[in-house]
């Protein structure tokens, strides 16, 4: 009997910088910044990864990924001019919900790993509806296996 073994996702990676404004008097990045570097790197990954820029979505398509959960562990300090990689998985993906694995590093060590779940809404009702099939392709070319 042969086993089929399956490769893990290649994610999307990007990456982003800590600029003077985004620390506090430690000299350390603010941890709200943090899940403003999230929502950056969502949006550079619709760009980039899915091809539709995040602001097409919401007016040309007009539906939406609104947050729904959130978890996130602090790890280690960003400081003041580090530029870490974000690395992005997809951890869930279901009919209309998207849960997206956040790592930010620097070299090799994890600073902050975030998991967020959002799910697609039509904008004119904010009720959920079925992510567009093009759309989920993409997402599941970055979904982690079990």
């Amino acid at each position: 009997m042969s086993v089929i073994k399956q490769s893990k996702p290649k994610p999307f990676v990007t990456q982003q910088q800590v600029r003077f404004g985004h620390v506090d008097p430690a000299g350390i990045a603010y941890y709200p910044r943090i899940f403003d570097y999230v929502h950056e790197a969502f949006e550079e990954l619709w760009d980039v990864h899915v091809g539709k820029r995040y602001y097409h979505l919401l007016a040309d398509d007009q539906i939406g990924f609104p947050l729904v959960h959130s978890d996130a562990d602090f790890k280690h300090p960003l400081h003041f001019g580090d530029r870490p990689t974000v690395s992005i998985t997809c951890f869930k993906l279901g009919r209309s919900s998207l849960g997206l694995r956040y790592v930010y590093r620097l070299g090799e060590t994890i600073c902050v790993e975030a998991r967020m779940t959002t799910v697609c809404v039509e904008l004119s009702t904010l009720k959920s509806c079925e992510i567009p099939a093009d759309y989920r392709t993409r997402f599941e070319q970055l979904l982690e296996q079990a």
